[in-house]
């Protein structure tokens, strides 16, 4: 979830695949404005990357790599609801497709991960579920705002439209494999603390219960997941087809 490419608009999960939709495309100034946003996240999320291998190497280990790219993670993936957030206003004016709002809501739990789950809930930044979605982010963000540049450029390398519409098919699982291994392991701890939870009677007469919120988080990965992977190898197999095609016919 982030600034859109050449179109404006996208439609992916986070982790894979975008079908850029063939919209005029905007203004030198917002073109200018979007070639910086983008350049600025990948700069970004390849600190995040740097900073994860020099801790592996410094430490030989690659448990609790968390804390060395905590804030850079933080400040980046928060960055992008800013973008997504625009999505959704221009959305709700009728502006861009409906499939972009279900990609801010994306974003949008990846930045409640981030906050609500690993932030709140000191206990799990040690596990290795963590690391796990955050290499699947880190490698998947690099890809997508390399992507975004260039095609806003107008000068996309094969390599990078190819990495685009492929490494979401191990990034996609392993990145959601994480995250709910990580709510997964918040649980007992949000139970036991009360963690943002409201309990009655107060003056509002409302009752908010978080560990039972974050069940139903992750009971919403089964309707989801399957849904959008499918529509991501579809997607793919469309636009790297097409750029075979389009090659032999030169």
């Amino acid at each position: 979830m982030a600034a859109a490419g050449s179109g404006g608009t996208r439609a992916d999960n986070g982790y894979g695949s975008q079908q850029p939709r063939r919209r005029k495309g905007p203004g030198a100034l917002a073109t200018a404005y979007l070639v910086i946003y983008n350049v600025v996240m990948t700069a970004g999320w390849l600190v995040i990357a740097v900073g994860l291998v020099r801790a592996y190497l410094a430490k030989g280990s690659y448990h609790s790599l968390y804390y060395s790219i905590e804030k850079p993670l933080k400040f980046f993936q928060t960055g992008a609801l800013l973008e997504e957030c625009l999505l959704i206003a221009k959305y709700l004016l009728g502006i861009v497709p409906s499939s972009v709002v279900l990609t801010a809501f994306q974003v949008m739990s990846r930045v409640f991960l981030t906050w609500a789950v690993t932030h709140s809930v000191k206990e799990v930044q040690t596990e290795d579920s963590v690391l796990l979605f955050v290499v699947a982010w880190t490698i998947t963000e690099i890809i997508r705002y390399s992507f975004y540049t260039f095609s806003l450029l107008n000068h996309l390398p094969y390599l990078i439209k190819w990495a685009r519409y492929t490494l979401f098919i191990v990034l996609y699982p392993m990145g959601v494999s994480g995250e709910l291994l990580t709510i997964y392991a918040a649980l007992p701890f949000v139970r036991q603390s009360g963690l943002y939870s409201i309990s009655l009677p107060n003056k509002y007469n409302f009752s908010f219960d978080y560990y039972t919120f974050l069940i139903l988080v992750m009971i919403s990965y089964i309707p989801i997941f399957p849904q959008l992977y499918f529509h991501m190898l579809h997607q793919r197999r469309k636009v790297l087809s097409h750029t075979e095609e389009h090659k032999k016919s030169e």
